[in-house]
């Protein structure tokens, strides 16, 4: 049992890869299990541990401290692109660069080996539970179900992402006494029967999220949403808004509709707040709270805990404005003076009120303009895309604060001057943001007069909240062809966000667009993307361009694929950075390579490839029954 916890073929492969101490064993994975897993503390402990590595795909940082993993998931979708273009090898031509043995992790932007490496250890932490549970005495059903519960949570959680980003995969599900070296991949219609299954059973046995004590724990809200899922993505449209309906109308949840909780503002003379709910929705402060109806799961990290992990948000997702490739007429840049400086206006401190940001990704055209447009109209009253309240952020709100710039200074940032224009790179030097979801104030840089970077301190974080809730039961309808339920539940949405522009009736565009603007960097936007794509396939319907889809050729032609194609506004036109570098998507991209670290640590078995990168070979035996998967594991 000594080599219980020796990490199997597949996280010793990526963990190599990456060589992140993040990524090394945790204190956990020494210890005799026999021992830790005897008590009820050492469960308590091992789901602690899938909580905080749940919350790590969101706020895990690189040892640069410029990065974080959900990156990877906007870049390779509609909504983003790398926008780190100083950098020669930036991850832009995704259609020859993403192979099984290069561009897994590159350039600090792009961490796809840690959604493999990763996601396998969060199902290690959770196997640890089923595995142990009947090793602890003196546990009551009620008790002993619940913890099994939580885990099948956890568990399930990692297994729809990686079906849905890199397809067919191997299917774990104990510890294993001995090495493993003989696995092979299970089909992602066998590994979904399953967790739908477990994730029937956490309903029942995951008891409701109540009082503050339960916040940020896994509750049966959240099983539900996930189970949601789950029925989505195995084709039970009724099932999924059965769910759907219960969480809706019997669970306790209900949308925020007005301003609620702490008043958090950036620096107020630089920046002005109209203070209203969707930016208190969003406020750190306030995710957490008992008063917050809206929230299902969510993530605390707070700042002075021991666990807080400061997630760069400005830093990571705001454009680039303090370079000298972004310049006033005069040509003079903004300045990031700290507030001892003696240039320092308090009116004129962005860095305090927007932050300092690099746009390690940067949204296309279509996430800041075009999606923002309903029935032909740019819907303005959008409280998600309203600059007029201070939620949404525009580069001409900005204003030039070099005093030296005298005849510019504390002027508005233009991007031309007559014919002239005035940023040599506008893919990270010029875009419009959320202000509302980027903005989180870092107490190192408050309260440090010398400091000239505000980044982005530890903040709660959304995994689950009901708003999506209303979306997933949209798509179910849409699925069924309940077209009126559809657009009513879409339209609940844009409601609560004080939009003048409604759905009279919507398509499957319509609804994935309103996920877009609802859900930024709350979402796994490619995974759910590439979890539409199957589903949409499996009903039958068609898109918003007319076209319908078969379930397993996907890697020719999905939903994704055309939203890339339709919507980037930089795949699709292979736009070019400063370093001369093009933005390029396949079809087959939609799914992520198995990387060949891997496939080779494997000896005595074979993964399956994905169409389209090497090695793939159609023929690949894997399991079709989850059932066969799961006896094969103790067979060395």
């Amino acid at each position: 049992m000594k080599d219980y916890y020796i990490i199997i073929f597949f996280f010793v492969a990526i963990i190599t890869a990456c060589n992140k101490k993040y990524l090394d064993p945790d204190p956990l994975s020494f210890y005799e299990p026999e021992k830790t897993f005897s008590t009820k503390s050492g469960l308590d402990a091992a789901i602690a541990m899938c909580d905080k590595h749940l919350r790590s795909y969101w706020s895990y940082i690189t040892t640069r401290d410029i990065s974080v993993p959900i990156n990877t998931e906007y870049m390779l979708s509609d909504m983003a692109v790398s926008g780190k273009t100083d950098d020669g090898s930036i991850f832009a031509d995704v259609a020859t660069r993403l192979t099984p043995t290069d561009g897994m992790y590159t350039s600090d932007v792009n961490m796809m080996s840690f959604f493999w490496g990763e996601t396998y250890n969060g199902i290690k932490y959770a196997n640890t539970i089923t595995t142990f549970i009947d090793k602890v005495p003196d546990l009551d059903e009620a008790t002993k179900h619940e913890y099994i519960g939580k885990a099948y949570f956890h568990r399930s959680f990692r297994y729809l992402a990686l079906c849905f980003q890199f397809n067919n995969v191997p299917l774990i599900t104990q510890i294993p006494s001995t090495p493993k070296q003989n696995y092979k991949s299970t089909s992602r219609e066998a590994i979904l029967e399953m967790i739908t299954k477990d994730m029937e059973a956490a309903v029942q046995w995951v008891p409701d999220q109540s009082g503050t004590a339960y916040i940020g724990m896994i509750n049966k809200g959240a099983c539900r949403q996930l189970l949601i899922k789950c029925y989505l993505a195995t084709g039970q449209w009724d099932k999924a808004i059965a769910q759907a309906d219960t969480l809706i109308n019997n669970s306790g949840y209900s949308l925020m509709t007005a301003p609620f909780g702490t008043f958090e503002s950036p620096l107020e003379a630089t920046w002005h707040i109209t203070r209203n709910v969707i930016w208190d929705l969003h406020r750190p402060v306030n995710k957490c709270i008992i008063t917050n109806k809206e929230a299902i799961l969510a993530m605390p990290n707070r700042d002075n805990t021991d666990a807080a992990i400061k997630m760069r948000s400005m830093r990571n997702w705001a454009p680039m404005w303090n370079i000298s490739t972004l310049v006033s007429p005069a040509g003079k840049f903004m300045q990031c003076y700290a507030s001892s400086s003696r240039s320092y206006r308090a009116n004129l401190d962005f860095n305090s009120a927007v932050g300092r940001g690099i746009a390690m990704i940067r949204p296309t055209w279509f996430a800041t303009q075009e999606l923002w447009f309903v029935n032909g109209i740019n819907d303005t009253a959008d409280l998600r895309h309203n600059s007029r309240v201070g939620n949404w952020a525009r580069m001409d709100s900005l204003k030039y604060n070099d005093p030296s710039d005298a005849a510019y200074f504390g002027k508005n940032l233009r991007l031309y001057e007559g014919s002239k224009i005035l940023c040599s790179d506008t893919v990270r030097n010029w875009f419009d943001w959320p202000h509302y979801k980027v903005f989180v104030n870092d107490p190192d840089h408050i309260g440090n007069t010398a400091s000239n970077n505000n980044r982005g301190g530890a903040a709660d974080w959304y995994c689950y909240r009901l708003a999506e809730t209303y979306l997933l039961r949209a798509e179910a309808e849409f699925y069924k062809g309940n077209i009126g339920a559809a657009t009513t539940d879409v339209n609940v949405v844009r409601q609560r966000a004080q939009c003048q522009q409604l759905y009279t009736t919507v398509t499957i565009g319509d609804i994935v667009n309103e996920r877009a603007r609802e859900l930024w960097m709350e979402e796994w936007r490619h995974m759910e993307l590439s979890r539409i794509s199957y589903s949409l396939a499996l009903s039958g319907k068609t898109d918003e361009w007319g076209n319908t889809y078969v379930a397993t050729t996907l890697s020719d032609n999905s939903y994704w694929y055309q939203r890339i194609q339709h919507y980037s506004n930089y795949y699709n036109k292979n736009k070019v950075t400063v370093k001369g570098r093009s933005y390029t998507m396949a079809s087959h991209n939609i799914y992520w390579p198995i990387p060949q670290s891997a496939i080779d640590a494997n000896l005595y078995g074979k993964l399956s490839q994905n169409p389209g990168y090497n090695g793939y070979a159609p023929g690949t035996e894997m399991w079709t029954k989850w059932e066969d998967a799961v006896n094969d594991e103790d067979k060395k």
